[in-house]
């Protein structure tokens, strides 16, 4: 519930900048100075890529969450209990020990959505967030 919060929260601010970007945007066109418009135009290609990005990533935590719901329900989340470090973060040592098997079930089943998720949630433990990520999203591919 706190991180859906927090990427309420994100979002909001993030769609605050873009809509003043937007508007000193159109601003910047409506001088007629050359190197104005071209600011203008500059920073009406920012909110853009910014809201596709918002929106890439926000359909990309629902489907991980989806699919996690789903793994959960099915009981096939890793049942491992990792240790953690006083700051709140596992173990890498631990989860590294543990990384081959997910690895291996991957290597097994290439079209198993679920293989990849629970690889993705030993690249997320072991700190490699571009490679889990880079798993989640094979998982979620998947799936479809």
């Amino acid at each position: 519930m706190k991180g859906r919060v927090a990427v309420l929260v994100m979002a909001v601010l993030l769609a605050l900048y873009l809509v003043l970007v937007g508007q000193r945007a159109v601003l910047f066109v409506l001088t007629g100075e050359p190197i104005a418009i071209g600011i203008g135009v500059a920073l009406i290609v920012l909110p853009i890529v910014g809201a596709w990005a918002l929106v890439r990533e926000i359909r990309f935590g629902a489907a991980a969450e989806r699919l996690g719901r789903v793994l959960e329900g099915e009981g096939g989340l890793p049942e491992q209990e990792f240790p953690a470090r006083p700051s709140g973060r596992l173990d890498r040592d631990a989860v590294d020990a543990a990384f081959p098997a997910f690895r291996a079930d991957v290597e097994a089943a290439p079209s198993d959505w679920r293989a990849w998720y629970r690889l993705g949630l030993a690249y997320d433990g072991a700190g490699d967030r571009r490679r889990a990520r880079s798993a989640i999203r094979e998982a979620i591919r998947l799936e479809r």
